[in-house]
């Protein structure tokens, strides 16, 4: 038989079929848990991290203190913890030493530094120095032996203030012939009340107590309100003093309208 006529034998096929079956079948098939594996792949994977070993306490629920502490499961204050971190807001901590007690100086003074000079009659009047309308100065000293009339107006040049010099530079002859002498007294500079007196032509000396000291100490100065607004200010008031030096009589309060004329009654029968 010839080579090109030579037919391969059916059993080097057949060796050939049973070698390709062989490979095939010694390929194992995958085990229960590489197949649970394969389907829950996280599961397995968490367990195998080294270190990282899973054990029955470390699935139990967060422990009471520790709920408390705020701390979820991702880490953020539960609302029970922002709840309670609102209610234990604190307020602003003002020292003590940052509060400043009120300014009662002469250049500032308050309701409790009036308070302080409460005059009542026959009390020895206060001392005085200022300068007046007409750049000299005037002291109590320069009315002894004489009665002196002092009355305390808010601001020259205002309606009830200009009425109330009008009146007592009209009784002025009349207060004279009773040896009493009138001084009018507010808080505004000597450049203000000299115009102020060349405007109506007042014949009442008229004095500047810009430090409020003088103010203090006669209880002219106080509290006063103003369209619901409270500030402190000059307190409308008329003092007697007579030849002694001590105080007669005090008028707080003053109402203008026949003040003048009640004022110079008083100094007649003093």
């Amino acid at each position: 038989m010839s080579k090109k006529t030579r037919k391969k034998s059916p059993k080097s096929s057949i060796g050939k079929t049973t070698r390709a079956q062989s490979g095939t079948s010694a390929k194992r098939p995958p085990s229960k848990s590489r197949a649970t594996a394969a389907r829950n792949p996280g599961k397995h994977t968490k367990n195998r991290q080294p270190g990282n070993a899973v054990s029955k306490a470390s699935h139990k629920p967060p422990s009471k203190a520790l709920k408390l502490s705020g701390a979820g499961k991702t880490g953020r204050p539960t609302a029970a913890r922002s709840k309670a971190k609102a209610s234990n807001v604190k307020a602003p901590n003002v020292k003590a030493s940052k509060i400043k007690a009120p300014n009662h100086s002469p250049e500032n003074p308050g309701a409790a530094a009036a308070a302080r000079f409460v005059l009542a009659d026959g009390a020895l009047a206060p001392s005085f120095r200022l300068p007046r309308d007409d750049g000299s100065t005037v002291s109590l000293a320069d009315f002894e032996g004489r009665k002196l009339v002092l009355f305390f107006y808010p601001r020259a040049d205002t309606p009830g203030c200009t009425k109330e010099a009008i009146d007592f530079t009209r009784l002025a002859s009349a207060f004279a012939e009773n040896r009493t002498s009138v001084l009018g007294v507010s808080g505004d500079p000597p450049k203000t009340q000299e115009a102020f007196r060349n405007k109506h032509q007042l014949a009442i000396p008229l004095v500047s107590d810009e430090k409020h000291e003088m103010l203090q100490a006669y209880g002219a100065w106080g509290e006063k309100s103003m369209y619901g607004r409270t500030f402190q200010g000059i307190l409308r008031t008329t003092i007697l003093i007579g030849t002694d030096g001590r105080v007669v009589r005090i008028w707080r309060n003053v109402r203008v309208d026949g003040h003048a004329d009640e004022v110079l009654a008083a100094a007649t029968a003093a």
